[in-house]
């Protein structure tokens, strides 16, 4: 990747798709576009990006949305689901407007991956100058 197109985020994808069992890790923005992270070197998409990009879309308007429950329940940490091929997880980054987007395995403990995650994306040192 050129310098000009680094992204702060890239190392911490790169760690998060580093994690057992992780076949994706992207941030995606607020107009639904991949700005940092991917696939895992090897593995195979299960959807073509027509697919994907719709995925982008629906993830960032459902994780980004605000509502009225925030006051009594909290905000939003992050929103996980578990399908037969994969566990999909994102995460809300609200103040710029960004998901952090995660493809797994479905045998994976969401909790455990999830603070794993949180971890990476809470640790400056990932971030170079």
């Amino acid at each position: 990747m050129s310098s000009e197109n680094f992204s702060p985020y890239e190392p911490r994808c790169i760690e998060v798709n580093n994690q057992n069992g992780v076949r994706f890790a992207a941030i995606i923005d607020n107009d639904y576009n991949k700005i940092a992270g991917g696939f895992r070197e090897g593995v195979i998409p299960y959807e073509g990006d027509e697919k994907l990009q719709d995925f982008y879309k629906f993830a960032v308007e459902i994780s980004l949305r605000t509502d009225s429950y925030s006051t009594s329940l909290g905000a939003l940490n992050y929103i996980a689901s578990r399908r037969d091929k994969v566990i999909l997880i994102s995460f809300p980054f609200p103040l710029s407007k960004k998901i952090l987007l995660v493809s797994a395995e479905p045998g994976l403990d969401i909790e455990k991956l999830a603070d794993v995650i949180v971890k990476i994306f809470s640790d400056d040192s990932l971030v170079s100058d």
